[in-house]
């Protein structure tokens, strides 16, 4: 297992980034790799994000130094959502199947976890976010059916979308991540405009089903003073509190996010205008 370290950045800091300092500090540029688990610990709210990948091989999660516990999930809750091939998960025997864009919430206390694909020809993709939990919650299938559908924007904005809340109080009971799939309609590239920050809590954007010569436009900052990275198919962002976190893709596409922070209100947000920002 690889886990990488993330440390915070303070905002009058970050916009004296260069390009490249800004790709090393918040961009996620390899999530997935075959048969392996790879995973970024970002001191931002102690969330880990990333990917799990088995083809030939049953994959578990570990807990190394940097977490300073037993095992994995001792004092953490996870929510998964699969963007690849069928593939099962066994959180300590209890086996989960998961087709493409199923969905799975382990709660603290889980010893064991195991991650297979059903095929090496097509293999899962498990998409992690995880965060510091404080008590023990059932462990839940939820699959897109199950989520809870929110639609959002309009045609004429080129940001119509549906909102698919998995890992959320309306569907699953979770200490503080919330985490869902958002599907942007046929002809919109804007995943969220109005922009917006939510100072309670931090985000990660996960960007997929991008053809190979696209990209998505990831908007960041402060919205006095907004960034921009360039993020290709199945990478991810990190987004600090303080900073707004919006995108616009060249082709369709799809992307996860996960917050994790003071509440799990999901409209406790702060709204900025597009004229505002600079």
């Amino acid at each position: 297992m690889e886990l990488e370290i993330r440390y915070a950045n303070h905002p009058d800091d970050v916009k004296h980034y260069t390009t490249e300092q800004l790709r090393q500090h918040f961009l996620i540029d390899t999530v997935f790799s075959p048969d392996e688990v790879r995973l970024t610990y970002s001191h931002v709210d102690r969330i880990i994000a990333g990917g799990i990948m088995p083809v030939h091989e049953s994959l578990s999660l570990e807990a190394g130094k940097e977490m300073g516990v037993e095992y994995f999930f001792e004092r953490r809750e996870a929510g998964i959502i699969n963007v690849g091939g069928k593939g099962s998960i066994v959180l300590d025997g209890e086996r989960f199947e998961l087709a493409n864009r199923d969905g799975l919430y382990i709660g603290q206390g889980v010893r064991e976890i195991r991650l297979e694909s059903v095929s090496a020809d097509e293999p899962a993709k498990f998409y992690f976010n995880s965060a510091p939990a404080h008590r023990s919650y059932p462990n839940v299938k939820i699959e897109i059916a199950q989520a809870n559908p929110v639609s959002l924007g309009e045609a004429e904005t080129s940001n119509k979308r549906v909102i698919y809340q998995y890992v959320h109080p309306a569907v699953c009971e979770s200490c503080q991540l919330v985490m869902g799939l958002t599907v942007l309609e046929p002809g919109s590239i804007w995943n969220t405009m109005p922009c917006h920050t939510h100072e309670r809590r931090m985000e990660v954007y996960f960007y997929f089903d991008l053809d190979d010569e696209a990209s998505v436009f990831h908007f960041m900052g402060k919205p006095d003073e907004t960034r921009h990275l360039l993020v290709a198919n199945e990478q991810a962002v990190i987004s600090p509190s303080w900073s707004i976190h919006s995108g616009a893709g060249t082709s369709s596409y799809t992307f996860i996010w996960g917050m994790v922070g003071e509440n799990q209100t999901f409209d406790d947000m702060d709204h900025i205008k597009p004229r505002d920002l600079r």
